[in-house]
């Protein structure tokens, strides 16, 4: 079914600009909730999954500017939420499609953003500003349909504060532990700096017994509940501002009990063992990247979304052994740690861009907890489809 386009959305269409902290300003249209809001510029390269782009929490704080021309052309849908509620701090695209079609479609782009009072910018040339960050690096920026001023902008996107040095976990994080689900497999403890949940339905998908934790539990409270494997969730900001859960962290690598992170979980576990992270001119952020597994030598196309990354000059034997390596620039993509039963990816599992090529890393995770504990995960391989629960 194809939905007639919204009159709101061409016949009327407010003005709006963007400033970037160099001095940069473009003019386009409002999209979404006619406001302002500001975040480090960023981009994403993927071609479909604008919705769960807009709803990850490790994107928490950032403007996200889609490099693929046409956006919204599918509508929304809850099943491909990742959180409760947009995470990003703004849209910026080249062309907002009025226009959607998908017969699971439940609303437009334009009115989920907005509900959420999501802040949006079209009609910006996408390719320059990709090609102007890809050389000066990700900046601050302001996108605003009430302030038209470009000195103002600019002082506004000047002002506002760096993701360098930024904790943001603490603002995604749940308030209280909870039970995702129960199964007869592995009990997952899960610390959530800003879980996705298709991760928390990929340990579902094997029989796993889940319960979520608040990023700053004590390590204490996790034990208690007797888990056979704990797991470090994604998450934004910088994971160098985070000294408690960094501690935390070396703390569970003590404990024997297999653990497994995720992108800032995967920079938490390498700064717990003594690795150096930095932050990236620009960072990965896309569903086609290339990572070489180095042990079978197999190339899988990954989903990343990452400014920081772990320090290859920092890594030794006897601390951790390379796993996997990105094949556009030789970042680090994943780490085994030596003095532990623990392992770590930068990139994201449990998307599907390959589409199943890194789905063996979670029945690693399992093999990891049966030979530690003798619990089995009751299913190993591609997940089966399930019923998607509904966010609250």
């Amino acid at each position: 079914m194809i939905n007639p386009p919204k009159n709101d959305l061409l016949l009327t269409p407010a003005p709006c600009k963007m400033a970037l902290e160099d001095g940069t300003v473009v003019t386009g249209k409002a999209v979404g909730f006619r406001g302002e809001t500001g975040g480090e510029l960023c981009f994403n390269t993927s071609m479909s999954g604008y919705q769960e782009i807009f709803t990850d929490p490790s994107y928490h704080g950032q403007i996200m500017m889609m490099t693929y021309p046409h956006i919204g052309n599918y509508g929304t849908m809850d099943m491909d939420m990742e959180s409760v509620a947009p995470m990003v701090s703004g849209v910026v695209v080249r062309e907002f499609s009025a226009r959607y079609s998908n017969y699971l479609t439940e609303t437009s782009l334009e009115a989920f953003m907005k509900k959420h009072k999501l802040v949006g910018i079209s009609g910006v040339d996408t390719r320059a500003l990709v090609l102007h960050i890809r050389s000066k690096g990700v900046m601050n920026a302001v996108i605003s349909a009430v302030d038209l001023d470009d000195d103002s902008l600019i002082a506004k996107a000047k002002g506002w504060p760096s993701m360098e040095g930024l904790e943001l976990a603490s603002r995604v994080t749940v308030e209280k532990a909870y039970d995702f689900c129960e199964g007869e497999g592995p009990r997952i403890a899960v610390f959530d700096f800003g879980v996705k949940q298709n991760i928390l339905r990929s340990f579902k998908s094997r029989g796993c017994s889940v319960r979520v934790f608040p990023a700053t539990t004590s390590l204490k409270d996790v034990l208690d509940w007797k888990p056979n494997g704990i797991f470090f969730s994604n998450g934004p900001g910088d994971p160098r501002a985070m000294p408690d859960a960094v501690a935390m962290t070396k703390e569970a690598m003590a404990t024997g009990i297999p653990l497994f992170g995720i992108c800032l979980g995967h920079q938490l576990l390498s700064l717990a063992a003594g690795l150096d992270v930095y932050k990236m001119l620009v960072g990965h952020r896309g569903a086609n990247h290339p990572v070489q597994n180095m042990v079978t030598s197999k190339v899988e196309v990954s989903t990343q979304n990452h400014g920081f990354a772990v320090d290859r000059a920092s890594i030794t034997d006897d601390i951790a052994k390379v796993t996997h390596r990105n094949l556009n620039d030789e970042t680090i993509e994943g780490v085994r740690f030596a003095n532990c039963s623990a392992f770590s990816v930068q990139y994201h599992p449990e998307s599907s861009p390959g589409p199943h090529d890194s789905h063996y890393l979670f029945d690693e995770f399992m093999s990891d907890i049966e030979k530690n504990s003798g619990v089995k995960a009751t299913k190993i391989g591609l997940p089966d489809l399930i019923k998607v629960e509904q966010l609250t």
